[in-house]
């Protein structure tokens, strides 16, 4: 009797939890710490004002490395800094969050300001493995090297030097995957390009010339074998060039 007895508690106590494990699946589930309820159109409704979400975190290589990922399958891709997910094709950013090494507005993007929807584009390839700066001798003047003057120095350079071939008119002669706004980067845009120049890719170890002067006989530019900055002088015809946009 006392068998029959634990049987019939064992048989109970499955049939119970098969219920509850049925109820789980059927409705929405609630995280909380404030003993709220779930939406009832999420299955997992997660809330806190004290805590996040925190989903797996993997480099690119161990994302590339996941087996037929099953589509929406989402990661935070620690090399890029971003949350991605495979949209049944490749892995993807999230709509409208950019990021280093995105293929973007014609090439790639290499930097990207504090409000994360705007920065620089750089060409996939070199414009020129060899020009000059243009106007030795002469002062352009009022040439900036920050970031975001790169455009206004190309323009102020060729108002001013009608030499044809040099740097800043070959960048903004530059028609390039349907877009013709190029110019040449100022002395800090192209540091910039240099420390993303293994993400943007096809830079040659030599000089780069950027659109900031340094006065009537030289400007900036780059070693990028080491990212020395210098100035040159503006006749040296065998620096390279590498053209950007903003977006």
């Amino acid at each position: 009797m006392k068998t029959k007895t634990k049987i019939m508690k064992a048989i109970f106590a499955t049939v119970m939890m098969m219920f509850f494990i049925g109820s789980m699946f059927a409705q929405s589930v609630g995280i909380n710490n404030d003993g709220s309820s779930p939406n009832s159109k999420a299955m997992l409704d997660v809330s806190s004002t004290t805590k996040g979400f925190l989903p797996p975190r993997m480099t690119t290589a161990q994302i590339l490395a996941i087996e037929t990922p099953p589509e929406g399958l989402m990661v935070y891709n620690t090399t890029l800094k971003i949350l991605v997910f495979y949209n049944g094709t490749l892995w993807a950013g999230i709509p409208g969050q950019f990021y280093i090494g995105e293929s973007y507005g014609g090439g790639i993007i290499f930097y990207i300001d504090g409000t994360g929807q705007h920065g620089l584009i750089a060409a996939t390839s070199d414009q020129s493995s060899g020009t000059e700066w243009g106007c030795y001798g002469t002062t352009i003047g009022n040439t900036s090297t920050g970031i975001g003057t790169g455009q206004a120095n190309t323009t102020r350079i060729l108002n001013f030097c009608y030499t044809a071939g040099i740097a800043a008119k070959i960048c903004d002669d530059l028609v390039l995957n349907g877009y013709s706004d190029w110019f040449l980067p100022s002395k800090d845009e192209l540091n910039q390009l240099y420390l993303q120049k293994t993400v943007v890719g096809g830079f040659a170890d030599y000089y780069y010339w950027s659109s900031s002067e340094s006065e009537a006989n030289n400007a900036w530019n780059q070693y990028f074998y080491d990212g020395h900055q210098g100035y040159s002088l503006k006749s040296n015809s065998d620096f390279y060039v590498r053209a950007i946009r903003t977006f």
